[in-house]
């Protein structure tokens, strides 16, 4: 007998033989799980999770039982911590279908997550500040209080008015100042607040901007006075185990009694060794971050905060706040310094969250007369429209697709998965190149370590079997074509090869299904049907200027990307990718408290195009499901489209 497996959070599945175990399951399929003692059941290193329950977008019905109970070796290894469905992958024989979860320290080929900090223009000037201070003793004819005595030297010394102070501070304040015989350093928030109070004279200050995607996490620890960014970590979310969309997790939420704290603790489990990571990096004690901003979507938002976003998940979508949010550290469950604010920025609608709102603060459009359209791609698309006269956005249910989930050997972007694809058009053969490769591979059946298919692959493999002749303007496969590599697949589908066996890290073909451009298609149809909405409110045919921002967009070929439609046409010298436009967003408002408030003013500002309530969004989506689309031109697509061999039976003129 076999079985259906897929582990989490990368997609990968396949059908393996009762009796196997996890770890087999797993290097079958092309997926590497840690065991430095080469599977003789000594380091316990190899630990897996065994999810429970009807998972509907796989069809399995995964249990406990359908994995071996522990022997007394796994039983022996398993930390004492661990529940019932924590197993070690090489002890664990698999003898039913099971969705098993990998946590991140359990895989030998982290995914590489490309969230770096670009430079960013902004004028230093943090909500906390530092200053430093004498105080008189207190004597008979002077015996005011500690705390009124550092307020008068603030007002005194820095023209600091009605300062009010932490009440943890305040409880060691006396302690303090008597220890530092009466010279201290104070943290200040807002200039209201006292935060911290600290001895002698210190100039160290830091803060913390985070940007919690539905799949990755980064945080950049920045040097408030400076404004330079002194340490980045980066990881995947951790709740990837309860969802890889936002739509999973918000029915996990609201369908289980604990759903929404245990998202919550996951969270925050992630976002804690975020700063450790950062700390250890500088240097500092987590403490020392006095600051963080926060940015997210909007059930990111919710989850954080530990509000229950059962109401985004329904329409109307309302969320339970949109305005921007400040709490103190240790109301938040962060470990940083317990009396520091934590400031989340605001959103704009219900599946338009602050992360949209880091985006447009870090693009501003809205100081420019030109029209610029931001696309923010990753497993859901949040696009912005407009200029200093009107702005736009909506938000699109991409799916995980570009996050190379949804796709037979989809995989994230880790080493061994396809980034890059070219295809002759006239003899169609592939020249790929993966993460973690020096040069191309271009020779047929040379060997190389391909293991799957990331999110940029896929669209690049998709545009370039267009270009080929391929795929039709439908996106059919064109059946007529006489080469080895469109086959049909086991199920009795058409599919493209991209890589043979021999070329492969797997010992297996690697290719690109009819599901595989369907899931596409539909992905990158909702994105251009949202943006096409939103040019006719405006009244214009195409944008001035296009920003790719995520790090999706940041690795992913532009010409291809519209090749297939993913927006509208441009020319191509004004396709811009940003990268982490988001945390960069999150960092101008860490640095700068009145871009704060310019973030607000903004979030109020744009108009929210709910795509699922405009009568023309089905006809734009159905028409931009082809290739690049059914009847809107694209003419600079011209140089490379041009050569594209005709489709069988044209249906129409092709849309150039």
């Amino acid at each position: 007998m076999s079985f259906d497996v897929v582990f989490e959070p990368s997609g990968r599945r396949g059908r393996i033989e009762s009796g196997q175990t996890i770890l087999a399951a797993a290097l079958r399929l092309g997926l590497e799980i840690q065991a430095t003692c080469g599977q003789q059941h000594t380091c316990g290193k190899c630990r897996v999770t065994v999810r429970e329950g009807f998972f509907e977008k796989y069809g399995i019905e995964s249990r406990l039982e359908h994995a071996a109970p522990p022997d007394t070796v796994e039983s022996g290894l398993i930390d004492r911590d661990a529940t019932p469905a924590d197993r070690l992958s090489c002890c664990t024989e698999i003898t039913g279908d099971v969705v098993v979860f990998v946590p991140e320290e359990s895989r030998a080929d982290q995914q590489v997550v490309r969230k770096s900090a670009r430079a960013i223009r902004v004028t230093i000037d943090p909500a906390v500040r530092k200053y430093t201070v004498d105080l008189p003793r207190p004597s008979l004819i002077d015996a005011c209080g500690d705390f009124e005595r550092l307020a008068a030297a603030l007002r005194r010394s820095y023209g600091l008015d009605d300062i009010t102070i932490d009440i943890d501070v305040l409880r060691a304040l006396s302690a303090v100042l008597r220890a530092a015989d009466w010279r201290v350093t104070v943290s200040v928030w807002m200039n209201r607040e006292v935060i911290l109070v600290e001895p002698g004279l210190v100039e160290s200050c830091y803060g913390l901007a985070v940007d919690i995607g539905t799949t990755t996490v980064v945080g950049f620890l920045c040097d408030l006075r400076s404004g330079r960014v002194v340490a980045t970590t980066s990881t995947l979310n951790p709740q990837v185990v309860y969802g890889e969309d936002v739509l999973s997790r918000l029915t996990y939420a609201r369908t289980n009694p604990d759903g929404l704290e245990r998202l919550r603790r996951c969270i925050l489990e992630g976002l804690n060794g975020i700063i450790a990571g950062v700390a250890k990096d500088a240097r500092i004690a987590p403490r020392e971050i006095l600051e963080t901003v926060i940015v997210g979507n909007t059930v990111m938002h919710h989850l954080f905060l530990g509000i229950r976003p059962d109401e985004v998940g329904l329409s109307p979508y309302p969320p339970a706040v949109q305005r921007a949010i400040d709490l103190k550290g240790r109301e938040s469950g962060l470990d940083m310094l317990a009396s520091g604010n934590v400031h989340v920025l605001p959103l704009q609608a219900g599946f338009v969250g602050a992360d949209s709102v880091a985006v447009l603060l870090a693009e501003h459009p809205y100081a420019y007369d030109y029209v610029t359209l931001i696309i923010d791609i990753g497993t859901n698309g949040e696009l912005i429209l407009g200029n200093r006269e009107r702005l736009l956005s909506c938000s699109c249910a991409t799916g995980p697709a570009f996050e190379g989930a949804s796709v037979k050997f989809g995989m994230r972007a880790a080493p061994g998965a396809i980034e890059k694809v070219n295809i002759d058009p006239i003899t169609r053969e592939v020249q790929w190149k993966a993460i973690g490769d020096r040069s191309w591979h271009r020779k047929p059946h040379a060997a190389g370590g391909a293991r799957g298919i990331c999110g940029s692959g896929i669209i690049d493999a998709v545009a370039e079997m267009y270009r080929a002749g391929v795929l039709e303007r439908s996106g059919a496969f064109h059946q007529g074509l006489a080469t080895p590599r469109l086959r049909r697949g086991a199920d009795g589908k058409l599919e493209f090869v991209l890589a043979w066996a021999s070329e492969t890290a797997v010992a297996t073909d690697i290719a690109v299904t009819a599901d595989d451009v369907r899931a596409v298609q539909l992905a990158k149809g909702a994105m251009y049907a949202g943006a096409k909405l939103m040019l006719e409110r405006l009244g214009i045919e195409r944008p001035d200027k296009i920003v790719l921002a995520g790090a999706f967009g940041s690795f992913m070929d532009k010409t291809k990307a519209m090749s297939l439609g993913m927006f509208p046409d441009c020319d191509l010298r004004n396709v811009h990718s940003v990268g982490n436009a988001a945390g960069d967003g999150a960092r101008m408002a860490l640095l700068s408290a009145p871009k704060r408030r310019e973030a607000e003013e903004m979030a109020r500002r744009v108009e929210y195009v709910e795509l699922s309530a405009e009568s023309g969004f089905q006809r734009a989506f159905a028409r931009a499901m082809h290739l690049p689309h059914m009847v809107d031109g694209f003419p600079h697509l011209r140089k490379y489209l041009g050569a594209r061999p005709p489709d069988p039976v044209p249906k129409q003129r092709a849309a150039f």
